[in-house]
């Protein structure tokens, strides 16, 4: 009986000092919280807490991360936000962006983090890679995309489809058709680029707009990885095969049965051609020139490495389409830039018709064959030369890309423990951030006309200024700048020229245009528009 109630006695002390122990951890628990929260109360930034730093503010803002970071940035040119396994530093300030893009860029790769997300879509293609692998590609596609023959390959392609595209748009205008600009941009640059990058035709801009496999994979592996960045449990979900990684899983052997039967084609036909020395058909893709650098044993190309000229297509393809989208909307939204634009396209046809010594055909808005005789005119004018004339186009496309980058944050690892200019402290280990996207919109960098679309801001005397790269980002600056940039250009300045010249847009009513979370800025919903036709 004794030791019965030596037992109750002994449990009840238990249970006494196990709620004291509870009790006190939970205090100890509280006092650290209510002590972290107090420390914070003055910083620049989102709340954060022990263990889960800011990842809850984050989750909860990612559909609008972009305008989440313009907010705190407005207040502070560079934050640093906590997450649970690491420190997101992020910044708007351009000479911080010329010391992590220039001035130490060794300092700042890519990193093992970034390239653990991305490997699986970009492999060790030029975007993702570092080190000796990252010059060994860039010194070989620096000379590639110098070359006059792509250029002049790539002038051809990109008139072929702005033409295919004012095909579709000349149609939907006689039948009052409504059309979503982002999906036929996104289809006339995957198609294009595909021409240039693989030399193959893949067809879906055909006008029945035909699914393509190939490209409703890429977008769904684009959102899935970029969703990585925040998502703590996708490299159990990849190990597990569940959810959005088996999907992804789903869609890279999709690509990458693409990418690898074009290789495969490819070859054989260089092959071929050699043996039947059918030289005159050499091919002057990307694709091509690469395989045939790989044949000297030095570059080492496999076709794994071949593989990952994918990143040209993400590079021409999806950044390409998304801008013209968002210059297509901010022309619609600014009836004063579309006038002054159409005038200067009219003035170089003009022009181009007195150089070429060719009579300019008459046509009727409302024949449909004498009006896309004349757009069909006015593309075999439009040459690289041509183009280069076309200042206030190139302002329009340079400012929808301050404002509206295709590539909106930029993400770099770091290898060691740095300063940054203005004094923030960087950990070895973490990410460092640039922001073209905040950066584009604050007043400390363009004024307190930031937030206005003003193609004007780029013009001089009536000639194009360049700004500086580490002010305005959206090519990135230092090694890394991008080597498609006037190709980039080229082609958009191409498709804007022939819709410009001979379309009106108008944007379908109750439409929302709000960007989607990828890596690229694209539009969530599209861009669904009503076309009238210009005289």
């Amino acid at each position: 009986m004794e030791d019965e109630e030596d037992n109750n006695l002994l449990w009840a002390f238990s249970c006494e000092n196990g709620c004291m122990g509870i009790l006190m951890v939970t205090c100890m628990v509280l006092t650290w919280i209510l002590i972290h929260r107090w420390n914070q109360r003055n910083k620049n930034g989102p709340k954060t807490w022990p263990l889960v730093g800011a990842a809850i503010e984050q989750f909860i803002n990612y559909d609008r991360m972009h305008d989440w970071l313009v907010n705190y940035l407005s207040e502070s040119k560079t934050v640093v936000i906590p997450m649970p396994f690491t420190t997101y530093t992020y910044t708007a300030d351009p000479a911080n962006v010329e010391h992590v893009l220039k001035t130490n860029f060794a300092n700042y790769p890519k990193g093992e983090v970034y390239h653990s997300y991305m490997e699986v879509l970009l492999g060790d293609g030029i975007f993702n890679a570092d080190g000796e692998i990252w010059r060994k590609q860039r010194k070989t596609a620096s000379f590639e995309f110098a070359s006059k023959n792509l250029r002049d390959f790539s002038t051809v392609v990109f008139r072929e489809y702005s033409q295919k595209l004012h095909a579709i748009l000349s149609q939907a205008s006689f039948q009052g058709q409504e059309v979503d600009m982002q999906e036929l941009l996104m289809r006339m640059t995957l198609d294009s680029i595909c021409k240039v990058g693989f030399g193959v035709e893949i067809g879906t801009l055909a006008p029945n707009l035909p699914d393509n496999q190939f490209a409703r994979a890429f977008d769904t592996a684009n959102i899935i990885v970029t969703f990585r960045f925040i998502d703590p449990l996708w490299k159990i979900k990849r190990f597990l095969n569940v959810g959005s990684e088996a999907l992804l899983d789903k869609s890279i052997k999709t690509l990458d049965d693409f990418t690898y039967s074009v290789i495969r084609r490819r070859k054989s036909e260089i092959k071929e051609g050699r043996e039947s020395s059918e030289n005159d058909k050499m091919k002057h893709d990307i694709l091509s020139r690469f395989i045939e650098l790989g044949e000297d044993p030095e570059n080492n190309l496999t076709d794994k490495s071949l593989r990952d000229v994918l990143n040209f297509v993400i590079a021409g393809r999806d950044t390409t389409a998304t801008t013209l989208s968002w210059a297509i909307y901010m022309i619609m939204s600014n009836s004063q830039v579309a006038e002054k634009l159409y005038s200067e396209l009219k003035a170089l046809e003009e022009d181009r018709a007195r150089e070429e010594k060719v009579s300019l055909l008459q046509y009727d808005t409302e024949d449909p064959e004498s009006f896309n005789q004349r757009a069909r005119q006015f593309a075999r004018l439009l040459s690289y030369d041509s183009l280069g004339r076309l200042h206030y186009l190139h302002a329009v496309i340079t400012e929808t890309l301050r404002l509206y980058p295709a590539v909106p944050q930029d993400p770099k690892g770091i290898l060691e423990d740095d300063v940054l200019p203005d004094g923030t402290k960087l950990k070895a280990g973490g990410m460092v951030t640039y922001v073209p996207y905040s950066m584009g919109r604050m007043e400390y960098n363009w004024g307190s006309d930031a937030t206005s679309f003003k193609p004007e801001r780029w013009l001089k005397d009536g000639f194009f200024q360049n700004a500086s790269p580490f002010k305005f980002t959206a090519f990135q600056a230092g090694p890394r700048i991008c080597l498609g940039k006037d190709s980039a250009y080229l082609q958009m300045k191409m498709t804007m020229a022939l819709l410009c010249r001979f379309y009106k847009f108008a944007l379908v009513p109750g439409h929302v245009v709000e960007y989607r979370m990828m890596t690229i800025l694209s539009m969530a919903n599209g861009l669904k528009v009503t076309i009238s036709r210009r005289s």
